[in-house]
């Protein structure tokens, strides 16, 4: 029995406070990223986001949840006499002696009552490596050679929850020298780094990612990471600050690498400065890591063999491919842990003079792909064979 219910069978004694601290160190300990508590006709459902699934965890009394939610609103500092709106904020709890775990809160008002949502920020991404994080030797060495530039812009791409501002914070840790200023502006602020300036936005003071880059510039950076290109005004400010003689790095929302130039150029940003600023476009999905305590080897079949035929050229030779059966290690999933898969894109000639004539994502990717691209489909597969990764995952993926 856990003990999260050991609290829920105290009948009569209910400790609220032991309830949510219990729900989130048990989430913690899961290695979950979301708690999601969302009430019900009967009851409230505890769900846990580990390596990117929603799990049922637990089932607690109706007759609770309101004081759950006024507890979580009370850690969060948010207001416990407002229902009817939606409501954010965090708070840190400490694990042990030596570790802190920062959490973001949602509240909304739905039919059943408040529900609320906890992003659990832990430390553990301080850990991350590029090599890691999933990167491959031929990739790393692209990032490398880019990181050593102190001008353009490097973007990571993907949708949300692909792992592009674990990315970015990785690579902002190893251009963070003594040597350079580092400044970033954020929405949220994930994970505290020594030794930058890290600057939390404030939509509702007027601090946006646009102003924020503005105020940047007047701090004497080097490097400035923005968590996020969204409008076509820090679009337009990304890329000027890059041709100024900065390093910006920064996140933005496409399928794939390829389309990262088309979509900066729907945010009219001009052909010419976009050819010229582009250091590299890194594309990226998360897939879950087969448990190595429970990997076995798997038979494919021939409708896996013919939906991967129909996104790539697989050769003659058999795919080997793993599962993973379920244990305790990885609570009988079959899986423990995320690994990235990735294509980066390097402009080259022929790529600019394709941006300068508004080419379609296709031709970019083509042209890419004929420079040495090596796409996230491949990827991925390179990952099937070494045993990381299920094809189920890779399926997956190809059909999101």
């Amino acid at each position: 029995m856990s003990h999260v219910e050991q609290e829920l069978a105290q009948a009569g004694k209910v400790s609220i406070i032991k309830i949510v601290d219990s729900i989130i160190l048990e989430a913690h300990e899961m290695r979950a990223s979301d708690v999601h508590i969302d009430p019900q006709n009967y009851d409230v459902r505890v769900r846990y986001r580990v390596d990117g699934v929603l799990q049922d965890a637990h089932f607690c009394p109706k007759n609770i949840h309101a004081e759950i939610i006024s507890r979580i609103k009370i850690l969060a500092g948010l207001r416990t006499d407002e229902h009817q709106a939606a409501q954010d904020g965090r708070f840190r709890l400490a694990v042990n002696e030596n570790n802190n775990l920062d959490v973001r809160v949602s509240v909304a008002p739905t039919y059943h009552g408040e529900n609320a949502v906890l992003r659990l920020l832990s430390d553990r991404a301080a850990e991350f490596s590029l090599a890691n994080l999933g990167f491959s030797p031929g990739n790393l060495q692209k990032i490398n050679q880019n990181l050593k530039k102190t001008r353009g812009m490097i973007l990571a791409t993907g949708p949300t929850g692909s792992g592009k501002t674990t990315t970015l914070y990785t690579l902002i840790k190893i251009l963070n020298t003594k040597e350079t200023s580092v400044v970033t502006i954020e929405d949220p602020i994930e994970y505290a780094i020594d030794g930058i300036e890290q600057i939390q936005a404030n939509f509702r003071a007027g601090l946006n990612f646009a102003n924020g880059l503005r105020s940047i510039l007047r701090q004497d950076p080097n490097i400035i990471m923005v968590g996020e290109i969204r409008d076509q005004e820090t679009a337009a400010l990304a890329v000027n600050t890059a041709l100024t003689g900065h390093l910006l790095l920064s996140t933005l929302h496409t399928n794939d690498a390829a389309t990262t130039l088309p979509r900066l150029l729907d945010m009219k940003i001009e052909p010419y400065l976009l050819a010229s600023t582009i250091n590299l476009a890194i594309g990226q999905r998360l897939l879950r890591k087969i448990c190595p305590d429970c990997k076995i080897e798997a038979k494919i079949t021939a409708a896996e063999y013919k939906s991967l035929s129909e996104s790539l050229p697989l050769p003659e030779k058999k795919i080997q491919s793993y599962t993973g059966q379920g244990c305790q290690a990885c609570n009988n999933s079959g899986f423990l842990g995320r690994i990235g898969v990735h294509e980066i894109l390097v402009p080259n000639t022929a790529i600019r003079q394709a941006v300068l004539q508004k080419a379609p994502a296709g031709e970019i990717r083509r042209l890419a792909k004929a420079d040495g691209m090596t796409a996230m489909i491949e990827d991925a597969l390179v990952k099937v064979q070494n045993g990381e990764t299920s094809l189920e995952e890779v399926l997956k993926m190809l059909h999101e």
